[in-house]
């Protein structure tokens, strides 16, 4: 974990109190997340998704800054998860009537493209279509597959991802979440102190739940 810096926090000056147990030092002006902290609340994230995954339970993954995306893309389709690493539209859980029916419309346009329709329109009609369905892949594409609400979300950080947060919290969705030193740990069902901003911690937390679940999918038996 050191080596990926998953110790490292924000400045001091850029904090949240409620980290205090979580951080171990400050250094150079940096706070020092305590790693025997890290590995607990990992280890018990790993046990809850390998448990959820091992009865059929659905994922959904977040991470939209830059230094997400394509980890958060990798790792969700690695695990067969849903995902969501360009942009969280406000609602997506909490209005989700609204969220199915652009879901629909989206499956439907992307029949149609597949089976060449979509070209044999007039120029303008092509183009205007094509141009919807650039946009619900870039917004919904993670998510194409999703037939209902999730039963667990793991959030890559919290400050970032406050409106998907908020949206679990009303529907009682748990949630996984990557906090650094100026998160609220409190927010979150299963918080995981760690650096939001190394790529590398990143992946090295991304890994870690996605190879439980994967090791939880291997042992489902359906309609057991």
């Amino acid at each position: 974990m050191m080596e990926a810096g998953v110790h490292f926090g924000h400045g001091t000056r850029k904090w949240n109190p409620k980290m205090t147990p979580y951080i171990s030092a400050k250094r150079k002006g940096i706070h020092i997340i305590n790693l025997t902290r890290t590995a607990r609340f990992l280890s018990e994230a790993c046990d809850l998704v390998f448990d959820a995954a091992s009865k059929g339970k659905q994922f959904l993954i977040v991470g939209t800054k830059d230094k997400a995306v394509d980890l958060v893309a990798s790792a969700a389709i690695r695990a067969r998860c849903h995902y969501v690493n360009k942009k969280w539209l406000g609602g997506m859980l909490t209005n989700w009537s609204t969220t199915e029916t652009r879901l629909h419309k989206f499956r439907d346009l992307r029949a149609e493209q597949k089976k060449g329709r979509v070209n044999r329109l007039p120029k303008r009609d092509a183009a205007m279509l094509k141009r919807q369905l650039h946009h619900l892949e870039t917004y919904l594409g993670g998510i194409k597959y999703m037939t209902g609400l999730p039963d667990i979300v793991i959030i890559v950080d919290q400050q970032k991802e406050y409106t998907a947060l908020r949206e679990c919290v009303t529907l009682g969705i748990p949630t996984i979440c990557l906090i650094d030193t100026n998160c609220d740990p409190d927010l979150a069902d299963i918080p995981i102190p760690a650096n939001d901003d190394a790529i590398a911690s990143i992946r090295l937390i991304l890994n870690k739940l996605v190879f439980a679940i994967c090791e939880g999918r291997s042992s489902y038996i359906p309609n057991r």
